[in-house]
């Protein structure tokens, strides 16, 4: 962290990120949970790639690898856990197929996976059961939600493992992770957190709440490109993963292309086959260490706190016009994310009219998603309030 970017965080977190995101000159920007805008510093060092690329070749390419290893030990500080146990991704999808096609299926084996998942994390699951593997989809209760109770009654001796988003990319619920992996593992069942929707925003220390498996992309809360995420293999598991994309990446001696032996890293990386995403993973590198600049200097729930105070406030804001709102009763399970409907107005309309005031917004699920980020501010919330108003 630089002296400069120290003063100013310590002086007003929030300004300060602000000031690091160029879509704020125009655009109220509510649609992270889709993909997020670049932040300034990575869009530097991406243009500083690029202008390498041209210019220089691989004669820099150290730099890169370099870049590259430090996306990996920061996303471990982050996590509180291992860089070992980190593996570099393309998509989230990548890093749940790692576990999904490398697990050691035996038939009559299942996995429990709530309703309303995103894809992502509902179809590498289905796709074991040509392998023989039941796939428990468990149904949404009246408050629209899967809880850690449902999940667990779902479960039984041939339950494998449970796979649940960390925050419902529709409806925002964020989940109890600690209270998932303590009744899980209590039972012998593994544990698969699809961290998009979360990480960055809340934290989550390993060393606390032993999480199997992760995986998340970097292009939306964390405000990355697309095409670079991350993913975590806790260590007692990567030799129970088959590696099943293998490439010269995947070994110890890597360099050595002259007596090439297949020998896998003792590490997450042993699923990175071949050549990386270099710009992408700079980036995204690049976006992240303004997250735990944050973290430094005012705590790791600092982000999270900023966030949901506010979702709570425009959720407010939007039950006063009368509109229908998704957000969690419980603070402890909302998230950035508030879903909202207007009676007798398609929520197409809402998103074309934010359009054209430059408000950002999804349609997802049966209504309108918002997604508010920490730097978002009361004038980007009631730009968002006035588009919803101008309906009423």
């Amino acid at each position: 962290m630089t002296s400069q970017w120290r003063q100013a965080i310590l002086a007003d977190p929030w300004a300060w990120w602000r000031s690091q995101m160029p879509i704020t000159e125009k655009w109220a920007y509510f649609d992270h949970a889709a993909v997020g805008p670049l932040s300034l510093a990575a869009f530097e060092t991406m243009s500083g790639f690029l202008d390498q690329a041209s210019k220089l070749g691989d004669t820099v390419w150290p730099s890169w690898a370099a870049r590259k290893e430090k996306l990996r030990q920061d996303t471990a500080k982050l996590l509180n856990c291992t860089p070992a146990e980190i593996g570099l991704v393309p998509n989230t999808s990548t890093g749940i197929n790692w576990v999904a096609e490398g697990w050691a299926w035996q038939p009559g084996d299942n996995i429990v996976v709530p309703a309303g998942e995103f894809p992502s994390n509902l179809f590498p699951w289905l796709n074991q059961q040509a392998r023989g593997v039941e796939v428990r989809v468990v149904p949404r209760r009246a408050a629209d939600e899967v809880g850690v109770g449902d999940l667990m009654d779902a479960a039984d001796a041939s339950t494998r493992m449970v796979a649940a988003s960390w925050v419902g990319y529709a409806s925002g619920f964020r989940l109890d992770v600690a209270e998932l992996v303590e009744a899980a593992h209590r039972r012998g069942i593994l544990v698969f957190l699809d961290a998009i929707q979360g990480l960055g925003m809340f934290p989550l220390d390993l060393q606390k709440v032993p999480v199997d498996f992760l995986a998340a992309d970097g292009h939306k809360w964390l405000l990355g490109p697309e095409g670079a995420g991350v993913a975590m293999i806790r260590s007692e598991h990567l030799d129970k993963i088959r590696v099943g994309n293998v490439g010269w990446g995947s070994v110890k001696n890597s360099y050595n292309y002259n007596d090439p032996k297949l020998d896998l890293r003792d590490e997450a990386a042993r699923f990175e086959a071949g050549s990386a995403n270099m710009v992408g993973l700079g980036g995204l590198s690049a976006s992240l260490e303004m997250f735990l600049a944050v973290n430094e200097c005012h705590g790791e729930s600092a982000i999270g706190d900023r966030v949901v105070a506010l979702a709570t406030q425009l959720d407010g804001m939007l039950r006063q016009l009368g509109a229908t709102t998704s957000l969690a009763v419980d603070p402890k399970h909302r998230s950035g994310i508030v879903n909202f409907s207007l009676r007798g107005v398609e929520p197409a309309q809402i998103r074309s009219r934010g359009l054209d005031e430059h408000v950002v917004l999804s349609c997802r699920g049966s209504g309108v998603r918002a997604s508010v980020h920490a730097y978002n501010n009361e004038d980007d919330l009631q730009r968002l309030v006035a588009v919803a108003r101008s309906f009423c």
